[in-house]
């Protein structure tokens, strides 16, 4: 056996063959091809994932998502994104003008009647307001509308972050007369404005009343309601008065603006876009009255228009909201007005106790206006609001 070799048998590899080598070419054919010498392509190998990594899987992935979940619940690593401002309309309305640096509206009493104020927003920490509850018996600050409209419109005032005041220096007083009417609106009484207006006149010894309302004129109104008569007091005293024109323009519009800001001497406001452009749903003036009265300068209607699309002011829940209409328009001229009677002290209500300056303040405001068209226009007035260029005016004025 020493001269044979030994393979295993095919079939079967315990048994052995005993093979001569001496056989030419049995290891190129026979052994190659028995023992897998042979050269075979390779062909892949298909592997099925097994189930249980296909359950690691779905597990580890679920485990990620409750986990992001609770991270964006919790707040954790969270980064959220500051609410935006409205930045152009403090620089469009004129309020970044040098000549009003260091006015705050310190000493300027400034009575608003709206639907009350959220007094525990951050923006107004620190901050006294007195308040009167013409809806229920609170003592404390409440805000009753539908959307916190007055917290909103004082927002514009008196804010402290974020979104600046206008004028946060003033003494501010508000009065809850509006509340919801239970279909996403925010009424009141006539009478109940006629209330608020004599609060902010007798109890509150206003210099400025800011009425971010308004009630329609109707061809059928033969006298006055209780809104204007207190409005007129109130002016008669010396007490200026900017109210909304109102948001019914457009296609709709019954070319009146709202009561009271009808009244001559009070200030009507209309709203601008961004770029100064009439917002559309500004009312338009009529410079008739209803008794045939032809209105005369610079009390024709609108008197104003100011920013008023998009404002970005305090809301409920320590949040902030973006709102749009002349009701925002009215606080932008009303802040305006309380930086000059800082400047101008003598031209207070506690002062004057007349309307005699009223009206000079009003032909500055004419006078001062923004892309001035000087002669008025149904829509946009006499212009948009120049802050700075209207206290430019007042220093100028030859009585008052």
């Amino acid at each position: 056996m020493d001269n044979v070799e030994l393979l295993p048998e095919p079939e079967d590899d315990r048994i052995l063959s005993a093979i001569d080598p001496s056989v030419v070419g049995f290891q190129d054919e026979w052994r190659s091809e028995v023992t897998g010498w042979a050269p075979m392509v390779a062909k892949p190998i298909h592997r099925v994932r097994g189930r249980r990594f296909l359950y690691t899987n779905i597990t580890l992935f679920a485990i990620l998502v409750t986990l992001m979940l609770w991270v964006w619940q919790s707040g954790f690593m969270f980064i959220e994104l500051p609410p935006p401002k409205s930045e152009w309309a403090i620089e469009q309305a004129g309020f970044e003008d040098d000549i009003l640096d260091g006015l705050t509206g310190e000493g300027v009493r400034v009575c608003i009647v709206d639907t009350g104020i959220d007094i525990s927003h951050s923006a107004f920490e620190g901050i006294q307001v007195v308040f009167k509850d013409m809806i229920s018996n609170s003592v404390s600050p409440v805000d009753y509308g539908v959307i916190a409209h007055g917290t909103l419109m004082a927002g514009i005032l008196i804010s402290q972050s974020h979104q600046m005041g206008v004028a946060p220096g003033i003494t501010l007083g508000v009065v809850a007369a509006l509340d919801d009417d239970g279909s996403g609106m925010n009424t009141a009484g006539e009478q109940t404005i006629s209330d608020a207006i004599e609060w902010c006149i007798e109890q509150f010894s206003a210099d400025i009343i800011s009425l971010s309302l308004g009630g329609a004129q109707t061809d059928g109104m033969t006298r006055e309601g209780p809104s204007v008569s207190s409005t007129r007091k109130a002016l008669d005293r010396g007490i200026f008065v900017v109210a909304a024109a109102g948001n019914d323009g457009g296609n709709g519009d019954d070319g009146r603006v709202s009561v009271p800001s009808n009244v001559p001497l009070a200030i009507s406001v209309g709203a601008s876009a961004e770029g100064g452009e009439l917002w559309v749903n500004s009312s338009k003036g009529n410079q008739i009255t209803f008794d045939g009265v032809q209105r005369m300068h610079p009390n024709q209607k609108p008197e104003i228009i100011a920013p008023g699309v998009g404002i970005i002011s305090t809301g409920t829940e320590d949040s902030w909201f973006s709102s749009s209409g002349t009701s925002d328009s009215t606080v932008f001229v009303t802040g305006a007005l309380a930086l000059i009677l800082e400047d101008q002290p003598q031209l207070r209500s506690s002062v004057t106790q007349d309307s005699t300056c009223i009206g000079e303040v009003k032909q500055s405001l004419r006078q001062s206006a923004s892309e001035s068209i000087y002669q008025h226009d149904d829509a946009s007035g006499y212009g948009n609001l120049d802050a700075g260029a209207w206290l430019e005016e007042v220093r100028a004025m030859p009585n008052c």
